[in-house]
């Protein structure tokens, strides 16, 4: 969304700016860490820090800062108000409860894809990941099936511009870090509508994803499974987990 200048507070900007400084690198920072991820002076930083602690977003010893349990209510709330979650739930857990598998939806949030909805636990316990499977969980696109998908939707322009100075960070082995090869493997995505990703994001780890369109055809998240210990080839995925997984994405579309 663009609005107009007049209608932009920067302070609002550069409190959210410094409270996006923390996360799984930086559970703690002081305000010259703050002001260097934030892009603000440290003078900034450091007022910004002590407005956060003091509304009791963050905690602090006096020197270092880190986040409060009060952070949670932003999540809380969208996950109470939004609708995609709450449509989604009961084909998750059905689907999960049909393979004992883990299934999730995603959403694209610039260079990360966010878990905003997934399965319960059925049979035997969900794995848990490096990067974690929980709500709010955040992995990179380029290296995982959900991204592929999501990234195939994007109109061109959009696109280009997401890949305009890009990074992508080997995560494993197998992770694709040539922007050539990544534009081909989403081109493919796009051919096919699914994307399989093995072990790109975390060695053990294979995931099956489609899109969720709206009722407009519009891509509004991504579905997906979660397998471990390569159980699955791409062929057998297909095979077997793919049709229930385009079967739940034309169940949820009118309700999207």
């Amino acid at each position: 969304m663009t609005i107009a200048k007049a209608d932009f507070i920067e302070g609002i900007a550069r409190g959210l700016a410094v409270l996006e400084s923390f996360d799984t690198e930086r559970q703690r920072l002081n305000a010259t860490l703050a002001a260097e991820r934030a892009g603000i002076t440290r003078a900034a930083a450091r007022r910004h820090l002590l407005t956060l602690a003091h509304l009791g977003y963050l905690e602090t010893d006096g020197t270092y800062f880190w986040m409060a349990a009060r952070v949670l209510r932003f999540s809380g709330s969208y996950l109470a108000s939004s609708r995609l979650p709450r449509a989604l739930q009961p084909t998750l857990n059905r689907l999960a409860a049909q393979t004992g598998e883990s299934f999730s939806a995603v959403v694209l949030d610039g260079e990360e894809v966010v878990i905003v909805a997934r399965s319960g636990s059925y049979g035997a316990p969900t794995r848990v990941l490096a990067y974690g499977l929980h709500l709010g969980a955040r992995l990179p696109a380029h290296a995982t099936s959900t991204g592929r998908v999501l990234l195939a939707a994007l109109p061109a322009a959009e696109f280009a511009r997401w890949f305009k100075g890009r990074s992508l960070p080997r995560l494993t082995p197998h992770t694709l870090t040539n922007a050539r090869a990544l534009r081909g493997a989403i081109a493919q995505v796009r051919r096919a509508d699914w994307c399989f990703a093995a072990e790109e994001h975390e060695l053990g780890v294979q995931a099956l994803a489609v899109p969720l369109r709206d009722m407009r055809g519009r891509t509004v998240a991504a579905l997906n499974v979660v397998l471990s210990g390569g159980a699955h080839t791409a062929e057998s995925a297909e095979r077997t987990l793919l049709p229930l997984l385009f079967e739940a994405a034309r169940e949820v579309r009118a309700l999207l």
